[in-house]
């Protein structure tokens, strides 16, 4: 009896990993993980005699999960997108094809490059150019449009002042001013076209105006003094006279010379006033503005 139950025992041991079909997968995966022998206990420490044996760690049942198939019914409809018919016509929203063409170069170039190239004209071997004689570059190019506004634009009546015999003028360092405010500092100059000549109480020299490395203008300054210990100041005062012509031809301050703006600033803003010099003690009318004061050698008589 114990040999047949012995012989049985493989039979009964495979029979618990046989799943009917009739079971359910849970049952049949819950009774391949059932412990039929009772669990040995765990010998006990040397150093602990009263520790209760652990039993081993049992592995939890594995739970069975069906697989679900998913159907093209139940897929959402924006992942389903229609495939287009094969066919000669392109789709309604592709691009159509185009053609590259060669990029036209510009037939206007740059202030910068055409400024470059018209000072590069006529000295292939970059010789420097003698401004006392040289008219290199003139009339080119015109300047660009943000320079010509600064060198057009209109005068403000506080800026203008009016001389004695009646003569309105712009101080020739507010010439100044609008040349660096148009070329920049160092992007012009006056370049002296001959030798200072010296007269009777009276000094003159001829000026070139030069801007970005073209000639501009040119026109002669005078200034008189009244010692020889004067010369050298009125030499300077030849020069800012000479700059103040020259800037006639670039458009600055040309008010200055348009009789109707004369006579409408003069009615505005200046007024005859009766005067006495100090030293000779004569009487004379003299212009002034009409927000200034008589000044020296005058007093108001």
């Amino acid at each position: 009896m114990a040999m047949a139950s012995r012989a049985m025992y493989p039979l009964r041991a495979a029979g618990r990993h046989i799943c009917l079909p009739s079971q359910n997968p849970a049952q049949c995966a819950a009774r391949r993980w059932v412990v039929t022998t009772k669990p040995k206990p765990y010998p006990q420490s040397s150093t602990s005699s009263s520790s209760a044996s652990r039993p081993p760690p049992s592995t939890p049942p594995r739970s069975y999960i069906k697989p679900t198939a998913t159907s093209p019914a139940s897929a959402s409809p924006a992942a389903r997108k229609p495939i287009p018919a094969v066919s000669g016509e392109p789709l309604p929203d592709a691009p159509a094809a185009t053609t590259p063409t060669a990029t036209t170069p510009s037939l206007n170039p740059s202030y910068a490059e055409a400024s470059a190239a018209a000072a590069s004209n006529g000295n292939p071997n970059g010789a420097p150019i003698d401004w006392a004689s040289s008219y290199h570059g003139l009339g080119t190019l015109a300047f660009s449009p943000e320079a010509s506004t600064i060198l057009q634009a209109r005068l403000d009546p506080e800026d203008i002042e009016v001389k004695p015999d009646g003569i309105i003028y712009l101080p020739e360092i507010k010439y100044r001013r609008i040349l660096n405010t148009a070329f920049g500092p160092g992007g012009w100059g006056l370049a002296p076209r001959g030798e200072l000549m010296v007269q009777d109480r009276l000094v003159t020299r001829e000026y070139a105006l030069v801007v970005h490395g073209r000639f501009v203008a040119q026109a002669r300054g005078e200034q008189q003094y009244f010692s020889e210990d004067g010369v050298s100041t009125a030499a300077e005062g030849c020069k800012s006279n000479a700059l103040m012509r020259c800037c006639k031809d670039l458009g600055i301050a040309s008010e200055l010379w348009d009789p109707r703006f004369i006579r409408k600033f003069m009615k505005e803003h200046a007024v005859q006033q009766w005067v006495e010099h100090l030293t000779t003690k004569k009487k004379k009318q003299i212009w002034l503005r009409k927000d200034d004061e008589v000044r020296y050698p005058f007093k108001k008589s």
